[in-house]
């Protein structure tokens, strides 16, 4: 299952539900609004876990922290902790303020949704996305597939599990994956 998918079928639908809610928008803008982002995400994800320690440091996060709250309580996305949490993973995937605010504005861009609800939605799917690879991980998902193994082995792992047509992840996966839920 893949990051888009977890977060869609999340609590039968309501993780996406609750995040429009927080932004006044409807379940369509907020599904669409999600694939716009999630691309860049996992880019993100892909390039710190092909990092020396990368793998280690991200399932270090994944244990230690309670990421899986995000998306099995979708009434914590609304939370001051989850947007602070939210931004702390946006800090150490893209590593500037900067870089959050293009992808922001990229999203809005291709989704005609306001620049200002997609920079207050970005830190929530952040939140969200670790939530998902976490509640793979305690699955043990990732756990049993990386096997202990390699940093190209765990890059080859989340590569698989962010894109389901081997081209690399983009938004052609995302949006194929939103259209089946909307």
């Amino acid at each position: 299952m893949s990051i888009l998918e977890t977060i869609l079928k999340s609590q039968g639908g309501n993780l996406v539900k609750q995040l429009a809610g927080n932004l006044n928008l409807d379940e369509g803008q907020a599904g669409a609004a999600v694939a716009q982002l999630l691309p860049a995400l996992t880019q993100g994800m892909k390039k710190n876990v092909a990092q020396p320690n990368g793998l280690e440091s991200l399932l270090g996060a994944l244990k230690g922290g309670n990421h899986s709250r995000y998306v099995e309580d979708p009434a914590n996305l609304g939370s001051a902790e989850t947007v602070q949490d939210g931004n702390a993973i946006l800090g150490h995937l893209f590593g500037s303020k900067d870089v959050s605010r293009q992808v922001a504005a990229q999203a809005a861009k291709s989704t005609g949704l306001d620049v200002g609800a997609m920079k207050k939605m970005l830190p929530m799917v952040a939140a969200m996305a670790m939530g998902s690879l976490s509640k793979e991980s305690k699955g043990g998902a990732l756990s049993s597939l990386l096997g202990g193994g390699s940093q190209s082995a765990g890059a080859g792992l989340l590569g698989s599990f962010l894109d389901k047509d081997n081209d690399g992840v983009d938004i052609g996966d995302m949006l194929g994956l939103a259209k089946k839920f909307f």
